[in-house]
Protein backbone atom coordinates (compact mmCIF):
# COMPACT_ATOMS: atom_id res chain seq x y z
CA UNK A 1 0.00 0.00 0.00
CA UNK A 2 1.16 3.53 -0.80
CA UNK A 3 0.81 6.50 1.54
CA UNK A 4 0.02 10.13 0.74
CA UNK A 5 0.47 12.76 3.45
CA UNK A 6 -0.58 16.39 3.07
CA UNK A 7 1.07 18.91 5.38
CA UNK A 8 0.59 22.59 4.58
CA UNK A 9 0.66 25.72 6.70
CA UNK A 10 1.17 29.49 6.69
CA UNK A 11 1.98 30.56 10.23
CA UNK A 12 1.26 34.23 10.92
CA UNK A 13 1.51 34.33 14.70
CA UNK A 14 3.45 32.84 17.61
CA UNK A 15 0.91 30.08 18.45
CA UNK A 16 0.66 29.12 14.78
CA UNK A 17 4.46 28.81 14.55
CA UNK A 18 4.46 26.75 17.73
CA UNK A 19 1.82 24.42 16.31
CA UNK A 20 3.69 24.01 13.02
CA UNK A 21 6.89 22.96 14.79
CA UNK A 22 5.08 20.36 16.89
CA UNK A 23 3.16 19.08 13.87
CA UNK A 24 6.41 18.61 11.96
CA UNK A 25 7.92 16.70 14.88
CA UNK A 26 4.87 14.43 15.03
CA UNK A 27 5.08 13.93 11.27
CA UNK A 28 8.71 12.84 11.59
CA UNK A 29 7.75 10.28 14.25
CA UNK A 30 4.96 8.93 12.04
CA UNK A 31 7.23 8.66 9.01
CA UNK A 32 9.56 6.47 11.06
CA UNK A 33 6.64 4.20 12.01
CA UNK A 34 5.32 3.99 8.44
CA UNK A 35 8.66 3.39 6.74
CA UNK A 36 9.33 0.41 9.03
CA UNK A 37 6.10 -1.39 8.10
CA UNK A 38 6.25 -4.18 5.48
CA UNK A 39 2.69 -3.28 4.46
CA UNK A 40 3.89 0.11 3.15
CA UNK A 41 5.53 0.57 -0.25
CA UNK A 42 5.99 4.24 -1.07
CA UNK A 43 5.31 7.34 1.06
CA UNK A 44 4.57 10.67 -0.65
CA UNK A 45 4.67 13.85 1.44
CA UNK A 46 3.03 16.81 -0.31
CA UNK A 47 3.79 20.11 1.40
CA UNK A 48 4.35 23.85 0.95
CA UNK A 49 7.10 23.81 3.60
CA UNK A 50 10.46 23.52 1.85
CA UNK A 51 12.25 22.69 5.14
CA UNK A 52 10.49 19.29 5.12
CA UNK A 53 12.50 18.22 2.08
CA UNK A 54 15.08 16.92 4.59
CA UNK A 55 12.65 14.07 5.43
CA UNK A 56 13.06 12.40 2.03
CA UNK A 57 14.56 8.92 2.09
CA UNK A 58 15.81 7.45 -1.19
CA UNK A 59 13.48 4.78 -2.54
CA UNK A 60 10.93 5.06 0.28
CA UNK A 61 9.88 8.59 1.29
CA UNK A 62 9.33 11.14 -1.48
CA UNK A 63 8.76 14.81 -0.64
CA UNK A 64 6.97 17.03 -3.14
CA UNK A 65 7.23 20.77 -2.48
CA UNK A 66 4.41 22.90 -3.89
CA UNK A 67 4.29 26.52 -2.77
CA UNK A 68 0.54 26.91 -3.31
CA UNK A 69 -1.12 28.73 -0.43
CA UNK A 70 -3.25 26.52 1.85
CA UNK A 71 -6.08 29.02 1.24
CA UNK A 72 -6.06 28.08 -2.48
CA UNK A 73 -5.53 24.36 -1.94
CA UNK A 74 -8.23 21.91 -3.08
CA UNK A 75 -7.85 18.60 -1.28
CA UNK A 76 -9.70 16.30 -3.67
CA UNK A 77 -8.17 17.60 -6.89
CA UNK A 78 -4.64 17.37 -5.53
CA UNK A 79 -5.20 13.92 -4.06
CA UNK A 80 -6.54 12.54 -7.35
CA UNK A 81 -3.71 14.15 -9.31
CA UNK A 82 -1.15 12.37 -7.12
CA UNK A 83 -3.03 9.06 -7.33
CA UNK A 84 -3.05 9.19 -11.12
CA UNK A 85 0.50 10.53 -11.54
CA UNK A 86 2.06 7.90 -9.26
CA UNK A 87 -0.30 5.10 -10.38
CA UNK A 88 -1.44 4.38 -6.83
CA UNK A 89 -3.84 1.44 -6.50
CA UNK A 90 -4.23 1.05 -2.74
CA UNK A 91 -3.93 4.19 -0.65
CA UNK A 92 -3.51 5.26 2.95
CA UNK A 93 -4.11 9.01 3.26
CA UNK A 94 -2.96 10.95 6.35
CA UNK A 95 -3.02 14.59 7.42
CA UNK A 96 0.42 15.91 8.32
CA UNK A 97 0.06 15.63 12.10
CA UNK A 98 -2.77 13.12 12.07
CA UNK A 99 -2.90 10.41 14.72
CA UNK A 100 0.49 11.34 16.27
CA UNK A 101 0.11 8.75 19.04
CA UNK A 102 -0.93 5.85 16.82
CA UNK A 103 0.93 2.57 17.22
CA UNK A 104 2.63 0.85 14.24
CA UNK A 105 0.36 -2.17 14.61
CA UNK A 106 -2.70 0.10 14.22
CA UNK A 107 -1.30 1.53 10.99
CA UNK A 108 -0.58 -1.98 9.76
CA UNK A 109 -4.13 -3.06 10.59
CA UNK A 110 -5.61 -0.18 8.58
CA UNK A 111 -3.49 -1.19 5.59
CA UNK A 112 -4.41 -4.86 5.81
CA UNK A 113 -8.13 -4.20 6.17
CA UNK A 114 -8.20 -1.92 3.13
CA UNK A 115 -5.93 -4.09 1.01
CA UNK A 116 -7.63 -7.43 1.52
CA UNK A 117 -10.64 -6.62 -0.67
CA UNK A 118 -11.68 -3.90 -3.10
CA UNK A 119 -14.70 -1.76 -2.31
CA UNK A 120 -13.96 -0.81 1.30
CA UNK A 121 -12.38 1.99 3.25
CA UNK A 122 -10.87 2.17 6.74
CA UNK A 123 -10.93 5.29 8.88
CA UNK A 124 -10.38 6.40 12.45
CA UNK A 125 -13.43 8.67 12.73
CA UNK A 126 -16.75 8.79 10.87
CA UNK A 127 -17.40 12.52 11.31
CA UNK A 128 -13.88 13.94 11.32
CA UNK A 129 -11.39 11.55 9.76
CA UNK A 130 -7.65 12.15 10.03
CA UNK A 131 -6.67 8.99 8.18
CA UNK A 132 -8.42 7.02 5.43
CA UNK A 133 -7.25 3.86 3.67
CA UNK A 134 -9.19 2.76 0.58
CA UNK A 135 -9.00 0.43 -2.38
CA UNK A 136 -9.03 1.09 -5.31
CA UNK A 137 -7.76 4.66 -5.05
CA UNK A 138 -8.73 5.41 -8.66
CA UNK A 139 -12.43 5.45 -7.69
CA UNK A 140 -12.07 9.14 -6.77
CA UNK A 141 -11.93 10.02 -10.47
CA UNK A 142 -15.60 9.10 -10.95
CA UNK A 143 -17.16 11.42 -8.36
CA UNK A 144 -17.25 15.11 -7.36
CA UNK A 145 -14.04 15.67 -5.45
CA UNK A 146 -14.19 16.73 -1.78
CA UNK A 147 -12.66 20.10 -0.89
CA UNK A 148 -11.42 18.85 2.51
CA UNK A 149 -10.20 15.58 3.97
CA UNK A 150 -13.04 15.59 6.51
CA UNK A 151 -15.49 14.95 3.65
CA UNK A 152 -13.55 12.02 2.13
CA UNK A 153 -15.12 9.24 4.27
CA UNK A 154 -18.61 10.63 3.60
CA UNK A 155 -17.93 10.50 -0.15
CA UNK A 156 -16.64 6.93 0.05
CA UNK A 157 -19.56 5.82 2.18
CA UNK A 158 -22.56 7.54 0.64
CA UNK A 159 -21.58 8.28 -2.97
CA UNK A 160 -19.09 5.53 -3.82
CA UNK A 161 -20.94 3.06 -1.54
CA UNK A 162 -17.78 1.46 -0.20
CA UNK A 163 -18.08 -0.68 2.92
CA UNK A 164 -16.92 1.21 6.00
CA UNK A 165 -14.47 -0.32 8.47
CA UNK A 166 -13.63 1.64 11.62
CA UNK A 167 -10.36 1.28 13.50
CA UNK A 168 -10.80 0.35 17.16
CA UNK A 169 -11.27 3.38 19.41
CA UNK A 170 -7.91 3.94 21.10
CA UNK A 171 -5.72 6.84 22.16
CA UNK A 172 -3.71 6.29 18.98
CA UNK A 173 -6.67 6.39 16.61
CA UNK A 174 -8.46 9.30 18.30
CA UNK A 175 -5.85 11.90 19.27
CA UNK A 176 -4.93 14.61 16.77
CA UNK A 177 -2.94 17.86 16.82
CA UNK A 178 -5.17 20.64 15.53
CA UNK A 179 -4.98 23.45 18.07
CA UNK A 180 -2.82 24.67 20.98
CA UNK A 181 -5.12 22.97 23.51
CA UNK A 182 -3.89 19.67 22.07
CA UNK A 183 -0.35 20.82 22.84
CA UNK A 184 -1.32 21.61 26.44
CA UNK A 185 -2.74 18.11 26.91
CA UNK A 186 0.28 16.47 25.29
CA UNK A 187 2.84 18.55 27.17
CA UNK A 188 1.26 17.61 30.51
CA UNK A 189 1.15 13.91 29.57
CA UNK A 190 3.68 11.11 29.10
CA UNK A 191 2.57 10.43 25.51
CA UNK A 192 4.33 10.93 22.18
CA UNK A 193 7.30 9.81 20.14
CA UNK A 194 10.89 11.05 20.59
CA UNK A 195 10.73 13.94 18.09
CA UNK A 196 7.37 15.10 19.42
CA UNK A 197 8.45 15.00 23.07
CA UNK A 198 11.67 16.86 22.27
CA UNK A 199 9.76 19.66 20.54
CA UNK A 200 7.20 19.92 23.34
CA UNK A 201 10.02 20.29 25.85
CA UNK A 202 11.18 23.45 24.05
CA UNK A 203 7.84 25.24 24.46
CA UNK A 204 7.04 27.68 27.23
CA UNK A 205 3.45 26.56 27.82
CA UNK A 206 1.30 27.57 30.77
CA UNK A 207 -0.16 24.24 31.91
CA UNK A 208 -2.17 25.60 34.83
CA UNK A 209 -5.60 24.95 33.29
CA UNK A 210 -4.91 21.35 32.29
CA UNK A 211 -3.20 20.49 35.60
CA UNK A 212 -6.15 21.88 37.58
CA UNK A 213 -8.53 19.99 35.30
CA UNK A 214 -6.73 16.74 36.10
CA UNK A 215 -7.10 17.41 39.81
CA UNK A 216 -10.87 17.52 39.32
CA UNK A 217 -10.88 14.38 37.17
CA UNK A 218 -9.01 12.43 39.86
CA UNK A 219 -11.73 13.10 42.44
CA UNK A 220 -15.00 11.22 42.84
CA UNK A 221 -18.31 12.44 41.43
CA UNK A 222 -17.29 15.96 40.52
CA UNK A 223 -19.24 17.72 37.75
CA UNK A 224 -17.52 17.90 34.34
CA UNK A 225 -19.06 19.95 31.52
CA UNK A 226 -18.47 18.82 27.92
CA UNK A 227 -19.61 21.40 25.36
CA UNK A 228 -19.38 21.39 21.57
CA UNK A 229 -19.15 18.59 19.01
CA UNK A 230 -19.20 15.88 21.66
CA UNK A 231 -19.75 12.32 20.39
CA UNK A 232 -21.07 9.24 22.15
CA UNK A 233 -17.62 7.51 22.23
CA UNK A 234 -16.12 10.36 24.31
CA UNK A 235 -19.03 10.20 26.76
CA UNK A 236 -18.74 6.42 27.03
CA UNK A 237 -14.98 6.67 27.52
CA UNK A 238 -15.32 9.10 30.43
CA UNK A 239 -18.07 7.02 32.04
CA UNK A 240 -15.88 3.92 31.75
CA UNK A 241 -12.65 5.44 33.09
CA UNK A 242 -13.58 8.21 35.52
CA UNK A 243 -15.82 8.77 38.52
CA UNK A 244 -17.29 12.07 37.38
CA UNK A 245 -20.80 13.32 36.74
CA UNK A 246 -21.19 14.66 33.22
CA UNK A 247 -23.07 17.69 31.98
CA UNK A 248 -23.04 17.38 28.18
CA UNK A 249 -24.25 19.82 25.57
CA UNK A 250 -23.49 18.51 22.07
CA UNK A 251 -24.29 20.37 18.86
CA UNK A 252 -23.14 20.81 15.25
CA UNK A 253 -21.30 17.49 14.94
CA UNK A 254 -20.00 17.18 11.37
CA UNK A 255 -20.38 20.88 10.61
CA UNK A 256 -17.15 20.90 8.57
CA UNK A 257 -17.59 17.57 6.79
CA UNK A 258 -21.19 18.41 5.86
CA UNK A 259 -20.26 21.87 4.59
CA UNK A 260 -22.40 23.70 7.14
CA UNK A 261 -19.48 25.79 8.37
CA UNK A 262 -18.44 26.81 4.86
CA UNK A 263 -22.02 27.76 3.93
CA UNK A 264 -22.53 29.77 7.15
CA UNK A 265 -25.30 27.45 8.37
CA UNK A 266 -23.82 26.48 11.75
CA UNK A 267 -25.95 27.63 14.69
CA UNK A 268 -25.63 27.12 18.44
CA UNK A 269 -28.22 27.19 21.19
CA UNK A 270 -25.48 28.18 23.62
CA UNK A 271 -24.44 30.82 21.10
CA UNK A 272 -27.91 32.33 21.20
CA UNK A 273 -27.79 32.27 25.00
CA UNK A 274 -24.41 33.99 24.98
CA UNK A 275 -25.88 36.65 22.68
CA UNK A 276 -28.50 37.32 25.36
CA UNK A 277 -26.48 37.22 28.59
CA UNK A 278 -22.85 37.75 27.57
CA UNK A 279 -19.72 35.70 28.41
CA UNK A 280 -19.32 36.89 32.02
CA UNK A 281 -22.76 35.65 33.13
CA UNK A 282 -22.42 32.49 31.01
CA UNK A 283 -19.24 31.45 32.82
CA UNK A 284 -20.66 32.49 36.17
CA UNK A 285 -23.54 30.06 35.64
CA UNK A 286 -21.13 27.40 34.36
CA UNK A 287 -19.05 27.68 37.54
CA UNK A 288 -22.22 27.17 39.61
CA UNK A 289 -23.08 23.91 37.83
CA UNK A 290 -19.67 22.35 37.10
CA UNK A 291 -16.26 21.93 38.69
CA UNK A 292 -14.42 21.87 35.34
CA UNK A 293 -15.21 22.25 31.64
CA UNK A 294 -13.95 21.29 28.19
CA UNK A 295 -15.40 23.61 25.54
CA UNK A 296 -15.13 23.17 21.78
CA UNK A 297 -15.38 26.89 21.01
CA UNK A 298 -15.50 26.53 17.22
CA UNK A 299 -19.25 25.87 17.31
CA UNK A 300 -19.88 29.08 19.25
CA UNK A 301 -17.49 31.04 17.01
CA UNK A 302 -19.20 29.64 13.89
CA UNK A 303 -22.55 30.75 15.29
CA UNK A 304 -21.15 34.28 15.67
CA UNK A 305 -20.43 34.40 11.89
CA UNK A 306 -17.21 36.29 12.55
CA UNK A 307 -14.21 35.98 10.15
CA UNK A 308 -11.78 35.05 12.92
CA UNK A 309 -8.05 34.67 12.37
CA UNK A 310 -6.26 31.48 13.38
CA UNK A 311 -4.21 33.65 15.72
CA UNK A 312 -7.31 34.76 17.65
CA UNK A 313 -8.65 31.21 17.93
CA UNK A 314 -5.28 29.87 19.05
CA UNK A 315 -4.59 32.63 21.57
CA UNK A 316 -8.05 31.84 22.98
CA UNK A 317 -7.08 28.17 23.37
CA UNK A 318 -4.00 29.27 25.32
CA UNK A 319 -6.05 31.62 27.52
CA UNK A 320 -3.99 34.61 26.35
CA UNK A 321 -6.92 37.00 25.94
CA UNK A 322 -4.66 40.07 25.99
CA UNK A 323 -3.33 39.03 22.55
CA UNK A 324 -6.78 38.59 20.91
CA UNK A 325 -8.02 41.22 18.44
CA UNK A 326 -11.68 40.19 18.07
CA UNK A 327 -13.75 41.78 20.83
CA UNK A 328 -16.13 38.89 21.47
CA UNK A 329 -13.41 36.23 21.49
CA UNK A 330 -11.29 38.35 23.84
CA UNK A 331 -14.23 38.88 26.22
CA UNK A 332 -15.21 35.20 26.05
CA UNK A 333 -11.66 34.01 26.74
CA UNK A 334 -11.12 36.42 29.62
CA UNK A 335 -14.40 35.32 31.22
CA UNK A 336 -13.33 31.67 30.88
CA UNK A 337 -9.99 32.42 32.55
CA UNK A 338 -11.62 34.24 35.45
CA UNK A 339 -14.68 32.09 36.13
CA UNK A 340 -13.22 30.23 39.11
CA UNK A 341 -13.10 26.68 37.73
CA UNK A 342 -10.58 25.10 35.34
CA UNK A 343 -11.82 25.64 31.78
CA UNK A 344 -10.05 24.37 28.69
CA UNK A 345 -10.97 25.94 25.35
CA UNK A 346 -10.19 24.35 22.01
CA UNK A 347 -11.52 22.73 18.88
CA UNK A 348 -13.19 19.42 18.06
CA UNK A 349 -10.04 17.51 18.99
CA UNK A 350 -10.35 18.74 22.60
CA UNK A 351 -13.63 16.86 23.14
CA UNK A 352 -12.54 13.76 21.17
CA UNK A 353 -8.84 12.88 21.26
CA UNK A 354 -8.28 15.20 24.20
CA UNK A 355 -10.78 13.19 26.20
CA UNK A 356 -8.97 10.00 25.19
CA UNK A 357 -5.59 11.32 26.31
CA UNK A 358 -6.91 12.59 29.63
CA UNK A 359 -8.76 9.37 30.45
CA UNK A 360 -5.83 7.22 29.35
CA UNK A 361 -3.50 9.06 31.71
CA UNK A 362 -6.04 9.04 34.55
CA UNK A 363 -6.54 5.28 34.10
CA UNK A 364 -2.80 4.64 34.25
CA UNK A 365 -2.52 6.75 37.39
CA UNK A 366 -5.34 4.71 38.95
CA UNK A 367 -3.65 1.39 38.28
CA UNK A 368 -0.24 2.67 39.41
CA UNK A 369 -1.61 3.91 42.73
Amino acid sequence: MDVIIFEGSEAKSLPEEMLVKVRHAALEDNLAKLSALPEINRIFLFTNRSELNRLAVEGKIFVEINLISPANFHFGRQLLEMIERHKIKKLLYLGGAAVPLIQPEELALACRLAAEKEGCYVTNNVQSADMVAFNPASVLGRYPLPATDNALPLLLRYDVRFKQKLLPLTLGSQFDIDTPSDLLILASSPFGGPKLRAELDKLDLNLTSVLKLKEVLRRDYEELALIGRVGAPAIARINHCLKVRLRVFSEERGMKALGRLERGEAVSLLGYWLDEIGPARFFEYLSRTSRAALIDTRVIFAHQKRPLSDADRFYSDLGRYQEIEDGFVREFTEAAQNCGIPVMLGGHSLVTGGVWALTEEMSRDFFVH
